[in-house]
């Protein structure tokens, strides 16, 4: 069965999300299936999805619900026939609630974070219409079960990661331009992740502080950019880390430099699964993160990385420099680490979310039969004599 598919995400930046939406569409691509990519012009997402030979449909939305971006998203539908409306981020259900309204096209819905769903109206409305919800891990459908989703319509889909892209570490000169100058004594930390709350990037910090201690030439870079990089560099000097943690800002070679890492750290407080730790995975890096969310799921604890409670910089801090210091238990965990990470493999979440499509589409296919019988047997009842 050749699928189309028509994928909404109208987010502005590049994140994890961003890229998973991508990584699918263009494998559904290379197995033969149509698919059409709604973005924002000029955004990354609708750049690098031309790029790699996808349609794109230029979807702008002034806001959540804007009808006009909602009705031109509908003619897409119409127009080429769309089997599957996949929303892949919390406004995109909303465009693809609206666009799907009087159409027989079901919308599948990402979920990839584990915060509550809201409690209101709209977000009822918007995930009602979904015919499937795709949880990136059992962390984040517990949220939404607990949220009053129906559990029969959630279906666990761990994001993927390329395992097959070819990633050089970032070179010496590179590190050094950002801060940096790892040698054999002056290891090197790196976080990608927002500088948001959820993020914790202040755990981060006092998590070197910590490590810092034991392992005094560690060196770190927190890769991204966010709302809270005022407190972030205010934390950064009042722990007397001038010079030690390296804010980078947003990079796009942001693989390049995970995988130059010694250790690669996630201080999240909350989390759907941690994509970022895919990647470390994927280039074998040792891994210390927190318990939150779906980060269990991921790095399993003693075998591939060691995790910590949340907002526990001194647990998490411990981790981090027992990577360092135990150099046989990091080279063991980097030995099990791209095997752990063919597990996650676009190609496994790419089949496990056709296995969706399809499901959803036959359920939209019986819908419709039922539809046409029940208009016939009233049809005919009106006419009987």
């Amino acid at each position: 069965m050749t699928l189309r598919v028509l994928h909404i995400d109208t987010e502005r930046g590049w994140r994890g999300g961003e890229r998973q939406a991508l990584w699918l569409a263009g494998e559904l691509a290379k197995r033969g299936h149509r698919s059409i990519v709604a973005a924002r012009a000029g955004e990354p997402l609708a750049r690098r999805a031309e790029e790699a030979g996808l349609d794109v449909a230029f979807s702008n939305p002034l806001g959540e619900l804007d009808p006009g971006a909602a009705l031109r998203l509908r003619a897409v539908v119409r127009r080429e026939r769309i089997d599957v409306v996949h929303a892949h981020t919390a406004h995109a259900v909303a465009a693809g609630a609206l666009a799907t309204i009087g159409t027989h096209t079901p919308m599948v819905v990402a979920r990839r974070v584990d915060f509550p769903l809201r409690a209101n109206v709209g977000t009822r409305w918007k995930y009602g219409r979904a015919a499937a919800i795709i949880a990136v891990s059992e962390a984040v459908r517990r949220v939404l079960a607990d949220g009053g989703i129906n559990p029969s319509l959630i279906t666990v889909v761990p994001d993927g990661v390329d395992v097959h892209r070819p990633v050089e570490p970032a070179s010496p000169a590179t590190l050094a331009e950002l801060g940096a100058q790892p040698t054999g004594n002056a290891p090197l930390v790196v976080q990608v992740a927002q500088l948001v709350g959820h993020k914790d990037p202040i755990n981060f910090i006092r998590a070197v502080a910590h490590a810092r201690r034991i392992v005094p030439t560690l060196q770190a870079l927190l890769v991204g950019e966010g709302p809270l990089r005022g407190e972030v560099e205010r934390e950064i000097h009042t722990l007397m880390l001038d010079g030690v943690i390296h804010l980078t800002g947003f990079r796009t070679d942001a693989d390049a430099v995970l995988a130059a890492a010694d250790v690669v750290v996630l201080s999240s407080r909350e989390e759907g699964m941690g994509s970022v730790l895919l990647d470390a995975l994927a280039f074998g890096r040792p891994v210390a993160a927190t318990r939150a969310g779906g980060i269990p799921e991921v790095i399993i604890d003693g075998e591939c990385g060691l995790l910590a409670d949340v907002r526990d910089p001194e647990g998490l801090g411990a981790a981090i420099a027992r990577l360092i210091t135990d150099t046989a238990l990091a080279a063991r965990f980097a030995d099990r680490a791209q095997t752990r990470a063919a597990e996650f493999s676009v190609e496994r979440m790419t089949d496990r979310t056709i296995e969706v499509y399809e499901r959803v589409i036959e359920g939209a296919a019986v819908a419709s039969r039922t539809r046409r019988a029940s208009a016939s047997i009233s049809d005919s009842s009106t006419r009987a004599p």
